[in-house]
């Protein structure tokens, strides 16, 4: 394809998706980051009706208390949500598909269930949930950013698939009630924490649209950040659900590995298993992230996924944290982290973290420094190996396709594969990061002051609230947590305040990257970004770890 093709065959493919919204729906002028850098909140409310307002800011919880009793309608909440996407897809371009007419149409089929069973189809009867641009959906693209995947499956033409082919949690979502009506944007690559592609553009950030949403879940930061979605699902390998969280005012996990089912969606440098992307969801509410996590436990997808481990809903890990009869008794322990060594945060985070660290000790918890005895500059190395096994061989073949060009942010350039004993040598040395990283975390019972090791870490997600375009300097906070294959839950905690989160004057950079990211910021820039910090937890401590996010998250905004 010649430059001009790849550019009109993008092109093409993003009008066809504004062809679908509603004339009714659609905004005469978008005004510029300038006129307007807040789009979220009484901005967007402007455009809906006061009962569409009042269903698209309930969360999800509140939604299914609604509609599983009939007091709402699955289609009238279809309805209200369909079109705050569209107003979303507008201001910030948040999407990749739409299929309201296929969602309204699932949407009656609940109503008439629930008029003739007198029951719900399940725990997520008439929730509409937004789906990244990496799982499949019948009757809609899955292109994932890259223009030579329009119009076939995964850049292959004639496999019988196209249009016509279902990821495993999809099939799970729709056995639970759950409404489908769109797939949100990602960064061609997906190895990137902004949204860029050739599609849709750049993906901007509501809550001001100096900066990027994050990726490469960007697309669905951005729409749930405006209350286009209750809740959706990200993917994350490097930071991809905890970036757009954090970016835009969100709860957000990131699960270890083998929890919830992945089988059956579209990825990039697929068989690289040994930093593996994982999927978990983005919502409003802590109670929203774990209605879903448990719903889909509830499916049982060990059964139809070979990855995913037999490993139910756990009340006895949630009860450790929740049952308020013993929060007040149980001390808590929590690690932080205030600068890893090699990148500073700027001031935003640095009071973020302060905040979440106070809040904690005044409810009585002990706070240590966080001090672990393989540096994180290790584990940043051991990742960019292993995301470097096929020199890049992947992605350049998606974009060979067409011929377009890469964004620049990616994190992709062609370099020599590794060959067999440079992977068995990468992964020995990731399991023995591993290995180290446990015993310094039982270690920490000796200073935890509750005789045992800490019950999470508090950490930055980023350097910065979020980044500015094409200034994603520094994945270091994020990466880590993939390494090491950690749970991990984001709590948004405040918002810049130019008058407050002053840059730091005598500043003194550890390294160039410690500069590029001091520079990035600027407090005119950055004021009333969301500012979040990140819970991290032990592998496979799900349940634990979202009791925390909703423990820790109530008490930062009591």
């Amino acid at each position: 394809m010649s430059g001009s093709d790849w550019k009109q065959k993008g092109k093409d493919k993003a009008e066809s998706v504004i062809a679908l919204i509603p004339k009714e729906w659609r905004l005469e002028k978008i005004p510029s980051a300038e006129e307007q850098r807040d789009v979220t909140g009484p901005y967007i409310q402007q455009f809906l009706s006061k009962e569409e307002v009042a269903i698209t800011e309930t969360d999800a919880v509140g939604i299914v208390t609604k509609t599983t009793a009939g007091t709402w309608t699955a289609v009238e909440v279809a309805k209200a949500f369909c079109h705050r996407a569209a107003l979303a897809h507008q201001l910030v371009n948040c999407l990749h598909e739409i299929f309201f007419d296929a969602a309204i149409e699932d949407a009656k089929r609940a109503d008439k269930y629930l008029a003739e069973h007198k029951k719900p189809i399940g725990p997520l009867h008439g929730l509409p949930v937004s789906l990244k641009d990496q799982f499949h959906v019948k009757g809609v693209d899955t292109h994932m950013g890259y223009v030579g995947w329009i119009g076939n499956f995964q850049g292959k033409e004639g496999t019988g698939k196209e249009e016509n082919y279902e990821s495993e949690m999809v099939k799970e979502l729709r056995s639970l009630g759950a409404t489908l009506y769109c797939k949100t944007a990602v960064p061609h690559t997906l190895m990137c924490g902004e949204t860029i592609n050739n599609v849709i553009g750049y993906c901007w950030n509501p809550k001001n649209r100096n900066l990027s949403s994050g990726g490469s879940s960007g697309g669905e930061g951005a729409l749930i950040g405006l209350r286009g979605s209750p809740v959706g699902f990200g993917t994350d390998i490097g930071g991809s659900i905890r970036i757009p969280a954090a970016f835009n005012g969100l709860y957000g996990i990131r699960p270890s590995a083998g929890r919830l089912p992945y089988e059956g969606m579209a990825n990039s440098m697929d068989g690289q298993n040994s930093i593996l992307s994982v999927v978990g969801p983005l919502a409003t509410t802590p109670g929203a992230l774990k209605l879903l996590f448990q719903g889909l436990l509830s499916t049982q997808p060990w059964l139809h996924d070979p990855l995913v481990l037999e490993l139910p809903w756990r009340d006895d890990a949630e009860r450790a944290i929740s049952d308020p009869l013993r929060r007040f008794t149980e001390q808590l322990s929590f690690g932080v982290i205030r600068h890893d060594g090699t990148c500073a945060v700027t001031p935003p985070i640095a009071r973020a973290i302060d905040i979440t660290v106070h809040t904690l000790q005044k409810l009585g918890h002990n706070i240590i420094e966080w001090k672990p005895t393989v540096p994180h500059a290790k584990i940043t190395d051991i990742c960019t190996k292993i995301w470097s096994f096929d020199g890049g061989a992947d992605c350049i073949a998606d974009f060979e396709l067409s011929g377009e060009e890469a964004a620049p942010q990616c994190l992709i350039q062609k370099m020599p594969q590794a060959n067999a004993s440079d992977i068995m040598a990468a992964n020995i040395e990731q399991r023995e990061a591993q290995k180290e990283y446990m015993e310094y975390w039982n270690s920490t019972a000796e200073l935890s002051g509750t005789g045992r090791p800490v019950d999470a870490v508090i950490a930055p997600l980023s350097p910065w609230p979020a980044a500015r375009p094409a200034k994603y300097t520094y994945y270091g906070y994020s990466v880590w947590v993939n390494v090491l294959d950690y749970t991990a839950v984001v709590i948004p905690v405040t918002t810049v305040d130019k008058g407050v989160d002053k840059k730091v004057e005598d500043f003194k950079a550890l390294n160039e990257t410690d500069q590029k990211t001091h520079d990035s910021y600027d407090p005119e820039i950055y004021d009333g970004a969301h500012v979040s910090v990140q819970l991290v937890g032990r592998r496979l401590q799900e349940e634990k770890m979202l009791a925390l996010a909703k423990y820790v998250g109530e008490a930062i905004h009591a």
